[in-house]
């Protein structure tokens, strides 16, 4: 059997695949152990040799894609996604490369491109962003106004928090996240603006309770979108498996 055809039926394989993503966790177990000065200590050799063979499984998986599929392998924005944390391995971590040494636990993200369920998450998120650009956009006319009306009425006293627009954009985030935002914010003021809560509750209802939800909604959508797509093609791709079946069955019959 040629070598492209035995390649071909490997990275088709089921149980390869499985084989991957149990090497891309196991890798992942081996790179935390890495940070351990005490682990590295004692078994540092038989470490790092773990490490560079799981490495060398990528760069062979990798390999044979490439060399099965062609340019067609950089088609597939997954493949170039895995082509590039593999990439990132590889470049020798020396002098100001050595920081490339710690993200070398990117391969970890290769998860998702192996597991499907998880690839239906990515999309989601990537098919809503041009609906989230809108959210983001409304959301920052909401801080940039929100940021405006806080430095004029609370910057004279409150300085740190609301002294300039940049203190009281992140004043205000602090606020929308819920983060300390009672104690350690509104109420230090309302202690000299008593009626400031007429300025905060609604900032974080509109902020927290309503464009947030609405970035949620976006993303679950496009996750069901997505998972209604997929399951279109599979029922497509069984129905024309069944159609292509009656009509061999039909030939054989005609023949007789």
């Amino acid at each position: 059997m040629p070598i492209h055809q035995r390649l071909t039926r490997l990275i088709e394989l089921r149980h390869f695949r499985a084989f991957i993503l149990t090497v891309i966790l196991f890798n992942a177990v081996v790179l935390g152990i890495e940070t351990s000065d005490t682990a590295m200590a004692r078994f540092g050799p038989v470490i790092l040799a773990l490490d560079t063979m799981c490495l060398a499984i990528f760069v062979f998986e990798l390999t044979a894609k490439i060399y099965v599929l062609r340019w067609q392998f950089f088609r597939d924005g997954w493949n170039v996604f895995d082509f590039a944390i593999v990439a990132i391995a590889l470049v020798p971590a020396a002098q100001g490369l050595s920081v490339l040494r710690a993200l070398r636990i990117l391969r970890l993200f290769r998860v998702i491109s192996v597991a499907p369920t998880l690839r239906r998450v990515v999309e989601g998120l990537i098919n809503a962003l041009p609906g989230m650009g809108s959210v983001f956009l409304l959301m920052g006319v909401v801080f940039y106004i929100a940021s405006v009306m806080a430095t004029k009425l609370f910057g004279a006293t409150f300085p740190d928090w609301f002294g300039t627009l940049g203190a009281s954009a992140y004043s205000l985030f602090q606020i929308m996240t819920l983060e300390s935002w009672s104690m350690g914010i509104v109420r230090p003021v309302m202690e000299t603006y008593p009626y400031a809560w007429l300025f905060f509750v609604p900032f974080i209802l509109v902020t927290t309770f309503v464009v947030v939800n609405l970035v949620v909604g976006l993303v679950v959508n496009s996750m069901q979108d997505a998972h209604h797509a997929e399951a279109d093609e599979r029922t497509d791709s069984y129905r024309d498996d069944v159609i292509a079946r009656l009509a061999a069955i039909e030939r054989m019959l005609n023949e007789r």
